[in-house]
């Protein structure tokens, strides 16, 4: 166990609706009740007086395209020490609930100007990138497979281009699933229960070596 963050560091959280988990708009400091709040928690319970600063600006429903139109906003203006990303589901959801494809060439067109953007204007934050991933805890999502398959080949190219850290979510979470029904990890197979999210917690501090 090792403190990774220089005192008063500001670590953000970054992504669609499996970061936001129901955080409050209106309160800045609002972390959510998925694994943001809890990664908080096991940090500052571990190190109680690091001060470090957590920051959640996950959005419900965003898409690559989002994170991207944000940037200014909500990574650029809040000058992070350390930046995690978790995107991409919903740009293969939209596919099949509302017939509103992002290609993986558009996808990854998104993420890599993202990320472009982070290292030019922000050169001295760390990027941890969080793969999106898929529990098959409903009928139709194995088909999804044929869209999210090229996307996560994608983000995996990208995490060797850009990232500091890789966390394979896609991979960790069919590993667990192996061994407890996906609806336990996930209902809907995209939107982690609270035993999902602990998992996610747990995987950002193996991955930085502080637990």
């Amino acid at each position: 166990m090792k403190e990774y963050f220089k005192p008063g560091a500001t670590v953000l959280f970054q992504g669609d609706s499996i970061t936001d988990a129901g955080r409050d708009y209106q309160n800045p400091a609002d972390l959510g009740g998925g694994y943001p709040q809890k990664a908080a928690a096991i940090y500052q319970t571990l190190f109680p007086e690091s001060g470090v600063r957590f920051v959640n600006r996950g959005v419900s429903g965003n898409r690559s395209a989002d994170l991207l139109a944000r940037y200014e906003r909500d990574f650029k203006a809040l000058q992070p020490d350390f930046i995690s990303i978790l995107i991409g589901i919903n740009d293969v959801w939209r596919r099949y609930d509302s017939n509103d494809p992002t290609t993986a060439d558009q996808f990854e067109e998104n993420y890599r100007t993202l990320l472009e953007k982070i290292k030019r204007d922000l050169p001295q934050a760390k990027i941890m990138i969080l793969e999106p991933f898929l529990l098959h805890s409903l009928p139709d999502r194995p088909a999804w497979h044929e869209d999210l398959d090229e996307k996560l080949q994608r983000v995996r190219r990208l995490a060797v281009d850009y990232a500091d850290y890789f966390i394979p979510l896609d991979g960790i979470f069919a590993r667990l699933a192996f061994h407890s029904a996906p609806q336990k990890l996930a209902a809907d197979g995209v939107h982690p229960t609270q035993l999902g999210h602990s998992h996610i917690a747990v995987e950002y501090w193996k991955e930085l070596g502080v637990l």
